[in-house]
């Protein structure tokens, strides 16, 4: 299950979230629907960003690293599944966090806002062989709860990955993983339990610029939904 087992403590404060709110964090809708034009769960909240993406295996598990925990930026990455929960990032090989994640066969993806793009752009430009990106950034290693690897505290959603299968594609690998787990920000929570994605100041990147999310377009389904009329007869807008 998507948010099963999730700890309740968290820096800053952190909740475990029933299956529906993680599936709206994942796919961008808050309830399944099939409309037969964009699949079960439709659009994808994970496309088109960028993410901090925290490997690492325990103490001891990788000596030749000395077990520490490792930041690394991801652009590609995407949701490929809805039951079970699964996504995908792309990393080469030649990267630090490659033979992390190859080796331990986990990860976990944390969102990034305005007030973590510096350090975004940091972790995707230093390595990890030569400086420690928790420290230098001054960023929270969060215990997960399904896996070894650290969540990043600071971050408002952090999503616990298992590596299924790896596809070797070429300059990339690609790891396919199932979502183990997902802790979001209480800040973000509103009475409903429903969680606020956009109220989370997220960050988009597009050739090799980092942007803030910004003025909503419209929401899925909008360009087929019926138009409703007001009380003057004229069509109200489909949001």
């Amino acid at each position: 299950r998507l948010a099963e087992g999730c700890a309740e403590q968290r820096a800053p404060a952190g909740r475990r979230i029933q299956e529906e709110a993680a599936r709206a964090i994942l796919y961008g809708c808050d309830q399944p629907h099939d409309d037969g034009i964009g699949g079960q769960y439709g659009k994808t909240e994970l496309a088109g960003r960028q993410y901090a993406l925290s490997a690492s295996g325990g103490d001891g598990e990788l000596p030749a690293r000395g077990g520490k925990p490792n930041i690394i930026t991801v652009a590609w990455a995407g949701t490929i599944c809805s039951d079970p929960a699964m996504l995908s990032i792309s990393v080469r090989k030649n990267r630090y966090s490659y033979d992390i994640i190859k080796e331990t066969k986990e990860f976990v993806v944390n969102l990034t806002t305005k007030q973590l793009c510096r350090a975004t752009d940091y972790c995707g430009v230093r390595s990890g062989r030569d400086v420690d990106k928790f420290q230098e950034m001054h960023l929270t290693p969060q215990p997960s709860e399904k896996v070894k690897a650290p969540g990043i505290a600071e971050s408002p959603v952090n999503i616990e990955c298992r590596v299924t299968q790896v596809l070797e594609l070429g300059t990339h690998d690609m790891f396919l993983a199932e979502v183990v787990a997902v802790r979001v920000d209480d800040d973000y929570m509103d009475e409903k339990g429903r969680f606020d994605l956009n109220a989370a100041d997220l960050v988009t990147y597009s050739h090799g610029e980092y942007f803030l999310l910004g003025k909503k377009l419209g929401s899925f389904g909008y360009s087929v939904k019926k138009q409703k009329h007001s009380k003057n007869g004229r069509k109200k807008k489909a949001k």
